[in-house]
């Protein structure tokens, strides 16, 4: 059998207590900060997010043709016929807008608006 044996090795050091601060908030007092930061930061969120771009006038005027997706037709290789070259990405995006597109999921006899190009 063994034998186990405890031998008092630590002796706790008397605590000094910390220096207390002058300024104590009571939950009322925290409550008035809160409110008064959410105030503050609702305030700006009020003055910054007001100003407006829109215009009363209207952009310019694009003129679009139909074209009737065939089947195998992919929103890329429509755009492709349309767009010069290196800006066949620009193209896609244009007939996602002009459509209301929220994906690039095309179907056989769909009617698209495209970009007239010259």
């Amino acid at each position: 059998m063994s034998t186990l044996t405890i031998s008092p090795a630590f002796v706790a050091q008397p605590r000094i207590a910390a220096p207390r601060s002058q300024v104590r908030l009571t939950r009322r007092g925290r409550l008035v900060v809160f409110l008064l930061a959410l105030a503050f930061v609702l305030t700006a969120a009020l003055f910054l997010g007001t100003r407006s771009t829109a215009t009363n006038e209207s952009g310019p005027e694009l003129q679009t043709e139909m074209v009737m997706v065939g089947p195998g037709e992919t929103l890329w290789s429509i755009a492709s016929d349309l767009a010069e070259d290196g800006e066949v990405r620009e193209m896609v995006d244009q007939i996602e807008r002009l459509n209301a597109l929220d994906d690039s999921m095309l179907y056989a006899g769909q009617e698209l608006h495209v970009p007239v190009v010259d």
